[in-house]
């Protein structure tokens, strides 16, 4: 693979408005009006997703009961099961074409676990896969949820990291629909603070070990910086 890996931080963005925009944006890749590859980062204010193979045993508690505590929900297209994002997370939406890559889904699914894996490892944290379960563990604990959607071999929506992420939120769900799973973060496997000694802020050493290793991994010649104005329609 070569080309530039086009890469936009968006903050925080409510969830819904990131799937308008993910859609948009795969559509204008299948149509030919956008022609290399992105990664959108971003943050969400607390929100449960629900992926195809959602089970009802996922949802302990009631959509109404979530929605009182400012929890929005979606059931969207994307694989997987039950999860949930919220701040300290970063949330990763590649919109890629794997027709320029390798139009094989499980390989780009072990592509985004390597990828991450790549990025902790420069953080000292031993990631690994879990056979049989997409996504990425450490010691025995999630540290990074996948669900994909590819359409003509277009792909969205994309991999969760918890960074700083209050794992508590993690609660009101059975994440990713399996049981007693326990959840962790940068945060919590470093055992520092959010703010390192060394000034760089977690999240910011998150967002660029992240791009590094995506780059890399998926074999990209470069990459580079958009701002959120080249993504409007």
């Amino acid at each position: 693979m070569s080309g530039v890996l086009r890469v936009t931080d968006l903050g925080v963005v409510r969830y819904g408005d990131a799937l308008d925009l993910q859609r948009r944006l795969a559509q204008d890749r299948l149509a030919g009006t956008r022609a290399d590859d992105m990664l959108l980062l971003l943050e969400h204010p607390p929100v449960v997703t629900l992926g195809r193979s959602s089970k009802t045993t996922s949802m302990p508690v009631p959509v109404a009961a979530l929605e009182r505590r400012g929890i929005e929900v979606f059931e969207i297209e994307r694989g997987g099961d039950v999860t949930y994002h919220g701040p300290g997370q970063l949330v990763g939406y590649p919109i890629l074409d794997l027709q320029r890559h390798k139009p094989d889904l499980h390989w780009y699914l072990r592509q985004l676990e390597e990828a991450l894996i790549a990025a902790l490892a420069t953080f000292g944290i031993p990631a690994e896969r879990n056979a049989g379960l997409t996504g990425v563990w450490t010691r025995g604990r999630k540290i990074a949820s996948i669900g994909i959607h590819v359409r003509q071999w277009v792909t969205w929506h994309g991999f969760a990291l918890n960074v700083t992420t209050d794992l508590s939120g993690f609660d009101v769900i059975v994440p990713c629909g399996i049981p007693d799973v326990v959840m962790t973060s940068v945060a919590r496997e470093t055992g520092g603070p959010a703010d390192h000694p060394d000034g760089a802020d977690l999240g910011a050493r998150a967002r660029s070990a992240v791009i590094e290793a995506f780059a890399r991994t998926f074999g990209f010649d470069a990459w580079t910086r958009e701002s959120p104005a080249s993504l409007a329609a």
